[in-house]
């Protein structure tokens, strides 16, 4: 199975610029080991079951919620049985069509 997670997580109640708070969030996804992309809008990070993920969230969460009052996410799931690299291989299939002559 391979679950295609993107999610933003970030407060609302800390000003404009929250990338200190974000930072706390990619360095635990990095201690997970889990393959990721960090991207201007959210993060893209690949598991191999649904429970990872929704762990991986959590423990997102628990990175704010000691000093934030006010946290926002929004979360897109990707789950197909039968796959693994599938972050690189979604790409890859993209790029192969567009030099496709």
């Amino acid at each position: 199975m391979s679950v295609l997670m993107e999610f933003a997580m970030f407060p609302t109640d800390k000003g404009e610029s929250v990338s200190e708070f974000v930072s706390r969030i990619i360095k635990k996804l990095e201690e997970s080991g889990h393959p990721y992309r960090l991207t201007p809008m959210g993060t893209i990070v690949e598991f191999e079951t649904l429970e990872e993920a929704l762990n991986l969230l959590n423990q997102s969460y628990k990175q704010l919620e000691k000093d934030c009052n006010r946290v926002y996410s929004a979360i897109k799931l990707d789950i197909r049985k039968g796959q693994s690299g599938r972050m690189e291989k979604k790409i890859k299939s993209v790029e192969e069509k567009i030099n496709k002559p």
